[in-house]
């Protein structure tokens, strides 16, 4: 989603800051299931309608803080990116749609699986879209994941869909990311302004048929709705400023914290049924991540060395 600042690339090592920049944002989003499961009894799209909403006013307030307002405008102007940061709205609208739905319907395993897969799709998406040279080992892991699914399948008679869903809405997502010519933060802004104005006519329509939770009944639900901004927001732009201060192959192997706090988060705090198929199935994807990881160093070292 983002890409090393000049510095860093320069300097090609981690920082401290950037470590806990990113630590934070990854431990925000490992325990995000407990503060949406809080929310299960709220419908997915009104939970999505207050976090681009309150999302709003965070992402502007740091564009202020940081005098990059200019970028955000230039991209208002600009057709190709309003197109390319539209369809990154839709994308991400429906990945934190179907998250939410997942974790408080009882899939939050399925969650944990999509994130898990999420690295190695993106390393299909890069051969595929981007004619990135895939290495053996990592040829192996998009396989041996590609299996893991087939185990599920099979099982349940279809496909994981929660869990496909998720990949692939964030896999093009961050695709379309690292496309897009403006700054993680500028283009985070951007995507909640494209998606406010239809956030805040279903939010209205609520609010006149009396079916708001916001405001109306528990004030409970009216504080959890309202730190859907800080909860969505803050990790979002935490990870964008940590990634420029470490090596993608740091920031590669922390991406693997959130999905495991999920999981952990799934199985003894949700009391998930964790059958037999998933017993077979979340080990393959561990060493599918194993195989990932491997090849991952083993080119950084290599890259390392020619220059």
């Amino acid at each position: 989603m983002t890409t090393n600042s000049p510095i860093s690339a320069l300097k090609n090592e981690d920082s401290l800051g950037g470590f806990l920049f990113a630590l934070s944002a990854y431990l925000l989003w490992g325990f995000l299931p407990l503060y949406m499961k809080a929310l299960a009894h709220v419908p997915p799209s009104e939970v999505i309608a207050y976090r681009v909403l309150w999302s709003l006013p965070i992402a502007m307030a740091v564009l202020l803080v940081q005098g990059r307002t200019a970028d955000l405008r230039r991209a208002l102007r600009t057709p190709r990116m309003l197109v390319m940061s539209a369809v990154a709205a839709l994308l991400i609208s429906v990945n934190w749609g179907f998250y939410v739905w997942a974790i408080g319907s009882g899939h939050a395993l399925d969650a944990a699986l999509g994130y898990y897969i999420n690295p190695l799709f993106s390393v299909f998406l890069g051969a595929v879209l981007l004619k990135e040279r895939m290495l053996g080992l990592q040829k192996a892991a998009v396989v041996l994941a590609a299996l893991a699914v087939l185990v599920l399948t099979v099982d349940a008679g279809r496909l994981p869909v929660v869990a496909l869903v998720l990949t692939l809405s964030w896999g093009f997502y961050a695709y379309l990311k690292k496309k897009l010519p403006i700054g993680p933060n500028q283009g985070f802004a951007l995507e909640v302004l494209i998606l406010s104005p239809f956030a805040l006519v279903y939010v209205i329509y609520l609010q006149t048929n009396g079916a708001s939770h916001f405001l109306q009944g528990n004030p409970v639900d009216s504080w959890l709705l309202f730190g859907c901004g800080i909860v969505t927001a803050v990790p979002l732009m935490l990870y964008a400023n940590g990634a420029k201060l470490l090596r993608l192959s740091t920031i590669g192997i922390m991406q693997y914290i959130a999905p495991t706090m999920i999981f952990l988060t799934a199985v003894f705090v949700f009391a998930e049924p964790f059958g037999t198929a998933r017993m077979i199935a979340f080990p393959m994807i561990w060493g599918a991540l194993v195989l990932y990881s491997v090849a991952m160093f083993s080119n950084h070292r290599k890259k390392v060395k020619d220059d």
